[in-house]
């Protein structure tokens, strides 16, 4: 039981939260990289962000995991982004800030995807089952190397003023 919940129960309302947070901070990056705030979009991401930080906090653990310092770092990243988009109206270097920290706070949450894959997937499993074999460092060193890309390109591309639709 965690909070009252069967443990089942829990863990798909989180991996369910988890996902509508990737989804939809995949759709606000795609409208950085176009110069659309997509206000609405944006909300639910960040609080679906935090509440996939939140939630994982409660799963029982014995130490100190990725998937928990990925959340406390993401908790951290979400705060300046809040704090830029919504108290700062993301004047001036904030922009730039907002874009990089909701970014970093995005790839968090695709890096936990990625290990839990790793250990759930029976194939993958097999390929790296301490996760310190090439295929697991491979495909987290690509998705680095991609979020840096798409990150410094939408810090370039959005400007943060309504556009046309």
């Amino acid at each position: 039981m965690i909070l009252g919940l069967p443990t089942a129960t829990y863990t798909l309302i989180h991996v369910l939260i988890s996902l509508i947070a990737i989804a939809t901070g995949l759709i606000v990056m795609f409208g950085l990289l176009s110069n659309r705030r997509m206000d609405g979009l944006t909300a639910v991401f960040l609080l679906f962000t935090a509440l996939t930080s939140l939630t994982g906090f409660a799963f029982p653990n014995t130490h100190l995991t990725p998937g928990l310092k990925a959340g406390i770092i993401s908790l951290a990243v979400l705060a300046v982004a809040a704090l830029a988009r919504y108290a700062l109206h993301l004047s001036g270097v904030w922009r730039r800030i907002y874009v990089v920290t909701a970014m970093v706070a995005l790839y968090l949450n695709v890096f936990v995807l990625i290990v839990q894959l790793f250990e759930k997937v029976p194939t993958l499993n097999a390929l790296a089952p301490k996760q310190t074999e090439p295929p697991f460092a491979i495909t987290q060193l690509a998705v680095l190397l991609l979020f840096v890309a798409l990150t410094i390109a939408a810090a370039i591309k959005f400007r943060g003023e309504r556009v046309p639709a």
